[in-house]
This record gives structure tokens, C-alpha cells and sequence, in this order.
């Protein structure tokens, strides 16, 4: 997915093993959609409590986080309560919305890429920022792009 692309709308399972529609949130909020390789690993880790430390910035400005990883919704729910994650984990154990948003892989294929990606009410991708080895650096531009969306008209 490309700048200024429209967002596709896909059905994930969350860490409740609840069906999470992205149809349902477009439009009515600014989007943060991060892919991270796997739960509890160090990177994804910082970066998801990066997240949290960070959730009331993004709740102020009228954002919502999402997270996708292959990960189970039994690894997601432990995650999510160990590092007491106030958003929602998506499970995608087939790859299937990490393809559909062509997110790369790493080292022969072997690493799910992470790539967070903005998405305002507009429906359309407003940034993407893919970065492996910048866990914090995801939180960092999120922010800042989202700060500018909610000063703007879009």
C-alpha cells in the first residue's frame, strides 16, 4: 500500500477472539495500523509498550491503534495483558491482511516485515513508514502525522 492508496477493509479475529471488521472504524477515526513481526520478542515488545505509553496522545487527537502480527489470539491475549496493552491486537495467522497491505518480509522471507501505516477518515493511506530495526521510530511518525491529520481539514 502507497500513499494515498484506499485503504482495504478486511475481518480479523482480536485478542478476545472477538471479529474485528476495519469497515466498521473507517471513516470515523484516524487509523494507526502497525505489522510487527511476533509477540514478545524484544523489538515488537518495545515498540507495543511504546504504543501504550503513547495510546492517550493518539485517544486525543481521536485515533485509534491497531495491531497485526501472525501470532494466535491466545499469544495476542497474553501479550496484550502482560504488557497491559489498552488497544487492539489483530491475529492474522494465514498473512493474509499482511499481504493484502504487501508488508515485506526479511532475511529470505524468514522475518515478517513492520510497517506501520496511517489511514484517515478519508479511507486513504496518509503515511507508511517501514523500518525493521526502529521499533520507537514507528510511535515517533505515527504521532507526528497524526497530530498533523487532526489539525487539518484532510
Amino acid at each position: 500500500m502507497e500513499v494515498n492508496s484506499i485503504c482495504p477493509s478486511f475481518t480479523l479475529k482480536n485478542q478476545y477472539n472477538e471479529d474485528v471488521n476495519l469497515e466498521d472504524l473507517l471513516g470515523q477515526h484516524i487509523i494507526v495500523l502497525f505489522f510487527y513481526p511476533k509477540d514478545n520478542t524484544a523489538g515488537c515488545t518495545k515498540e507495543a509498550c511504546s504504543f501504550r505509553d503513547a495510546h492517550d496522545e493518539f485517544l486525543s487527537v481521536n485515533c485509534t491503534i491497531i495491531g497485526i502480527s501472525g501470532d494466535s489470539v491466545s499469544s495476542h491475549k497474553e501479550f496484550a495483558s502482560k504488557h497491559h496493552l489498552p488497544y487492539t491486537i489483530l491475529s492474522d495467522p494465514e498473512h493474509t491482511v499482511r499481504k493484502l497491505f504487501k508488508v515485506p518480509s526479511h532475511i529470505f522471507g524468514l522475518i515478517p516485515g513492520r510497517v506501520t501505516y496511517v489511514i484517515g477518515k478519508d479511507k486513504k493511506i496518509k503515511g507508511v513508514y517501514n523500518a525493521l530495526m526502529d521499533p520507537v521510530g514507528h510511535i515517533t511518525h505515527a504521532l507526528n502525522l497524526v497530530k498533523e491529520l487532526s489539525t487539518s481539514t484532510e
